[in-house]
């Protein structure tokens, strides 16, 4: 993955292709009878194991030390669980004229995922914002997402997405939830050997990611699923997620100024608030659209990748900014004398 070189400010993530080349696989050799039963199988599992490890990672002190800046986190989730569903609700105008109504469910779908953890935290650095914060806000936001993104979608979406019913929630529950509590309770033991595993425990993360990409197309051209999207209709899907991106991002970074919050907390704000998480969504998407889950994680999938290459060259140019006067920053809603704390 190292050798892929591409100009810096057009950041393709090696994993994204990964993806595209896992959906390929699946299109070219779908998992089919006995195997489609057993890829469904360790796909479970591989969700189970992914939030179990999420729960572990989680330090319990960092998000009580992260509660000290509420009013930072409360407008994060707000982006995340309020804004955007609305701006996806408003996207309904648009089918049939640009999109199908399949590509519309996913595109809702990716406004109810909550926010990444890695990628926020990443470019709040190169912006020189409120490292901690962005950190803490990734985790609720996480967190929040499990209960909240599929309460949304079964009020949003409803049963035309695939199945929305009491047992796909009673699924979450079992398949991420509990896990993920699970992970919290033994996180005194199991602590410190997943901090010391970080990359192998890395890998086994992208991995089951992976198996729930094929698992889920593999379902999808059993249904069909690529005659139901034509080239017109991507790029149309992609015109209007980049519209969307647009609106999320001038939407945090100025809504964060009206409501006061320094330069180094709109940071934090604007790379937290703006966007969707695809480790997240993609489990989340296999258990509450079944068979239809292909065509639900497409339009997450595509503005996953949108969002990094974006957001790159804003951190870049962030980084560029001239430092605050000192009393802005003293003025700043919280969240500074708690960094040390968290990143130890």
């Amino acid at each position: 993955m190292r050798s892929l070189r591409l100009p810096s400010w057009i950041p393709i993530d090696p994993y994204i292709l990964l993806l595209l080349g896992t959906v390929g696989l699946a299109a070219l050799f779908p998992a089919e009878g006995t195997g489609a039963d057993v890829a469904s199988g360790a796909s479970t599992a591989a969700i189970a194991l992914l939030f179990f490890l999420y729960g572990v990672r989680l330090s319990t002190r960092e998000a009580l030390d992260g509660l000290r800046h509420w009013r930072l986190h409360i407008t994060v989730l707000a982006c995340t669980f309020v804004l955007f569903p609305v701006l996806g609700l408003a996207a309904r105008g648009l089918v049939p004229v640009l999109l199908t109504q399949p590509l519309y469910q996913g595109l809702l779908f990716l406004t109810l995922v909550p926010s990444t953890i890695q990628s926020s935290i990443a470019f709040t650095s190169i912006a020189r914002g409120n490292v901690p914060a962005a950190i803490c806000a990734g985790s609720f936001s996480s967190l929040a997402g499990i209960v909240l993104t599929p309460l949304l979608a079964a009020g949003l979406i409803g049963g035309g997405a695939g199945g929305f019913s009491a047992d796909s929630l009673v699924k979450i529950v079992l398949q991420l939830l509990v896990p993920f509590v699970a992970g919290q309770l033994l996180r005194h033991w199991l602590g410190d050997f997943v901090a010391r595993h970080k990359k192998v425990l890395g890998l086994v993360d992208r991995g089951s990611i992976l198996l729930v990409v094929y698992t889920a197309f593999s379902e999808g051209m059993a249904q069909g699923i690529w005659h139901q999207v034509s080239a017109v209709r991507l790029g149309a899907l992609l015109a209007v997620e980049a519209v969307l991106l647009a609106v999320m991002l001038s939407l945090t970074w100025y809504g964060a100024r009206a409501l006061g919050f320094g330069r180094e907390d709109r940071i934090a704000i604007q790379f937290a608030g703006s966007k969707k998480s695809l480790a997240s969504g993609l489990p989340m998407a296999s258990v509450l659209f079944g068979a239809h889950a292909s065509l639900a994680v497409l339009p997450l999938m595509l503005f996953h990748q949108m969002q990094l290459m974006v957001c790159a060259v804003i951190a870049k140019r962030r980084a560029r900014d001239p430092e605050e006067p000192a009393r802005e920053r003293a003025g700043a809603v919280g969240g500074g004398r708690s960094r040390q704390r968290v990143l130890r």
